[in-house]
This record gives C-alpha cells, sequence and structure tokens, in this order.
C-alpha cells in the first residue's frame, strides 16, 4: 500500500513537472498583448483536486488567491478533510466493520513570490515561491472485527482517533492561465516541518499484547499515509493517557483548478 502511494504521488509530480516545461515553452511565443487583458483579474476561486484523489470522495477543499503586486499574492485554503482508509483494513487477524463516524477540517495559507525573471506575465501566472502554513484535524470512530490466529471467536475492536497535524514550509510551484479565466495551480515541492499529536482509545476486551498489536498496526498505516511522518512511540506517554505526539519532516504536493474574477 505505501509503494502504491507513492507511486501517486511520483506519477502527479512527474507529470506536472512536464506540464510546466511544455508550457515554459509555449508561453515564449505568447504575444504580449495577452498579458495586458489578464491583468485586470485579480481574485481566484480554486478547488483541490489531489486530496480527493489521494485521501478519498471526503476530503473537499477550496481556496482563494489575491493578487497584491505584480509579483506578489496571497492565497488561503479551507475545507473538509478526510482522514483515508488503513492499509491493515481486511488482513489476517484485523477486519473493517462499520466506520461509526468521520470527520476532519483544513486550513492553510501561503504567500506567493512570482519570479519576475523567469515569469513572461505577471502574478498569478508562472513560477513562484513563498512560505506556507496548514492546520489538518482529523476524526474517526471505527468499529473492527478482530481473530487472532490461536483464536475461535470473532472479538469486537473500536477504535476513537483524532490526529492533528500543523506544518509550516517553503514551497516551489507553477500556475497556468487558459482562456484569461482559467487556471491550474501546482505545488510541485513543498518539503516543511510538522508536528503530529495524535490520541486514540481502544474500547474492547483485548489483551495488553493484542492493543499493541492494534496500535502497532495503525501506526504503520499512518506512515503509509503521510509522507515525512516517521511513526510515533506508543509505548510510555501513550500508554499512560493515550496521547502522542512528534515534530518531523513535512510535505506539500497540491493541484487546484481554478477560476479568475
Amino acid at each position: 500500500m505505501k509503494k502504491t502511494y507513492f507511486k501517486q504521488i511520483k506519477s502527479l509530480l512527474f507529470f506536472s513537472v512536464v506540464f510546466v516545461l511544455f508550457s515554459l515553452n509555449a508561453n515564449a511565443q505568447t504575444s504580449e498583448s495577452v498579458e495586458k487583458q489578464e491583468k485586470e483579474f485579480k481574485n481566484t476561486i480554486h478547488f483541490n483536486i489531489t486530496n480527493p484523489l489521494i485521501f478519498g470522495g471526503k476530503s473537499l477543499i477550496f481556496g482563494y488567491e489575491r493578487v497584491l503586486k505584480n509579483n506578489q499574492t496571497f492565497s488561503i485554503n479551507i475545507g473538509q478533510a478526510g482522514l483515508p482508509s488503513f492499509n491493515f483494513v481486511n488482513d489476517a487477524e484485523f477486519k473493517s466493520n462499520t466506520i461509526l463516524s468521520e470527520g476532519g477540517f483544513h486550513l492553510s495559507g501561503d504567500y506567493r513570490f512570482y519570479l519576475s525573471k523567469l515569469n513572461k506575465y505577471n502574478a498569478p501566472r508562472g513560477v513562484y515561491i513563498g512560505p506556507y502554513i496548514s492546520y489538518n484535524t482529523f476524526d474517526k470512530k471505527h468499529s473492527w472485527q478482530y481473530q487472532p490466529d490461536d483464536a475461535a471467536s470473532l472479538t469486537t475492536v473500536e477504535s476513537d482517533m483524532n490526529i492533528k497535524i500543523n506544518q509550516i514550509g517553503f514551497q516551489l510551484g507553477y500556475q497556468f492561465v487558459f482562456w484569461k479565466r482559467f487556471s491550474v495551480d501546482m505545488i510541485l515541492i513543498g518539503p516543511g516541518i510538522a508536528t503530529y499529536k495524535i490520541k486514540a482509545d481502544i474500547g474492547g476486551n483485548l489483551s495488553d499484547e493484542d492493543r499493541q498489536k492494534f496500535l502497532d498496526k495503525l501506526n504503520e498505516a499512518l506512515k503509509d499515509k503521510f509522507p515525512g511522518y516517521d511513526g510515533l512511540d506508543l509505548d510510555g506517554e501513550f500508554q499512560k493517557n493515550g496521547t502522542v505526539s512528534t515534530t518531523s519532516f513535512g510535505y506539500r504536493y497540491m493541484i487546484q483548478i481554478g477560476y479568475r474574477f
């Protein structure tokens, strides 16, 4: 599952880079008269198409970008975040029973500097760099059926989990403009530092060994879904209060389609 996830990221990144290179060549042949017409549109509404593809249809995020100067903009993104399915669903021991409830929230913002030496047109078109900050929270209550190898009957296990991710970093991106009004915005590289805080409550008649086995599987599943996440120490602090946090590498990659006005 982990290999499949990162294959999706690599494929999206590869086609994005090819698209950027093609556009740079095409832009060099476009007349300057279009530039004057496009200066009139200082606002863009975006829709994030990356999150639904990777995390599922419950992740719906919209954005707004505003031109402040010829080569500078700010943008904000807000919406519903969805925690993806885990890779140990329906394995030999743990089988998904019912999702009892789920929800989440995303909020992020960035400040963009469009590089005038590389771009023929003013913002928001062309190559840009700049800092970003993001906040994500995920909630999921799940019912499982657990049957270890040496057991004859199933045990019902309920997990109640909350994940909070705060991230700050620096990004490189490219935004295309088509037919004056439409745009494709791609954040190609977005390394950062992220703090992960996880709170989990595992219900059911489980031994300490079986409980730890479930938490270890959960930890590995989170590694598959969040680039840069190295996993949490689920001993010590977590065993005492069910909450643990860590700071590690984070990453931002995103493709948005937009409408300018």
